[in-house]
């Protein structure tokens, strides 16, 4: 039975962080120590296995700017006193990705 113990030992024998991290341009050559990472977030060459980093994103999960994409958005209109969700991509660009003030 494996215990993972978060904020233990590293595990040396997984693969990079940066295998599957959003901000990695890898380029891999035909060997295996042929490889060249950069990194987008540090916006410098990675030269060794990274094993912990503070900007790792999955490069499976959506940003921000996606969900938003996709997002319902609660409206109500004052004038037909009606209330109801708008798809975000049916709102003008200047009503869109209003997160930051609570109007």
């Amino acid at each position: 039975m494996r215990i993972k113990v978060q904020g233990g030992t590293a595990r040396y024998d997984e693969p990079s962080l940066c295998q599957s991290c959003r901000f990695a341009k890898i380029a891999q050559g035909p060997r295996s120590c042929d490889q060249i990472v950069q990194c987008g977030q540090l916006e410098a060459p990675v030269t060794f296995k990274v094993v912990s980093c503070s900007e790792y994103i999955h490069h499976q999960h959506p940003s921000l700017w996606h969900m938003e994409d996709i997002a319902w958005v609660l409206r109500t209109d004052a004038k037909r006193r009606a209330i109801g969700f708008v798809r975000a991509k049916d709102l003008k660009l200047a009503d869109r990705h209003v997160l930051d003030d609570d109007e």
